[in-house]
């Protein structure tokens, strides 16, 4: 399944989150919402990433934005993720890889002549009232909740 389109309504999910509640797309209206989408907590590229964004949080706050990460992994390998890098991001368990499929993101790759199949990571972000307003894909984990965070700006105007 292709990522989604601009435009598009964003699938509706349930999942845990790191504290095992049940959240999904309804938790968020009325709020931008970056979901960003990570191959395995505690990871070089996926801690980067989950650093940068809590680094960024109160900026996104600002812009009535809320942060949330979604990967394989499951819960409780998501608290100790948070309690290792104090993390203030929410992170979203998706272990029956529900979401990370429908969102077009559970995709095959390869790496060393292995074809296997994993976590694209990828990012949207979805406006208030739950349509995806933007899309980044195959993303590089440095400076990249800065460039979410501009971008939401200039969406915003």
């Amino acid at each position: 399944m292709a990522v989604l389109e601009v435009g598009k309504k964003a699938p509706n999910f349930e999942l845990p989150n790191q504290d095992e509640k049940i959240k999904n797309i309804e938790n968020y209206n009325g709020k931008w919402l970056v979901t960003y989408f990570y191959p395995r907590d505690d990871t070089p590229g996926c801690t980067v990433e989950a650093q940068e964004f809590t680094e960024e949080l109160d900026n996104f706050t600002n812009e009535n934005a809320v942060i949330v990460g979604v990967s394989p992994d499951n819960a409780a390998k998501h608290c100790k993720f948070i309690n290792k890098h104090e993390l203030g991001v929410e992170l979203l368990a998706d272990t029956e890889k529900t979401m990370l499929s429908d969102y077009g993101v559970w995709q095959e790759k390869k790496m060393y002549g292995k074809t296997y199949m994993g976590v694209v990571r990828t990012t949207y972000l979805i406006d208030p009232n739950g349509l995806v307003a933007e899309v980044w894909t195959k993303v590089k984990a440095r400076g990249h909740a800065k460039s979410v965070l501009e971008r939401l700006k200039e969406i915003k105007g």
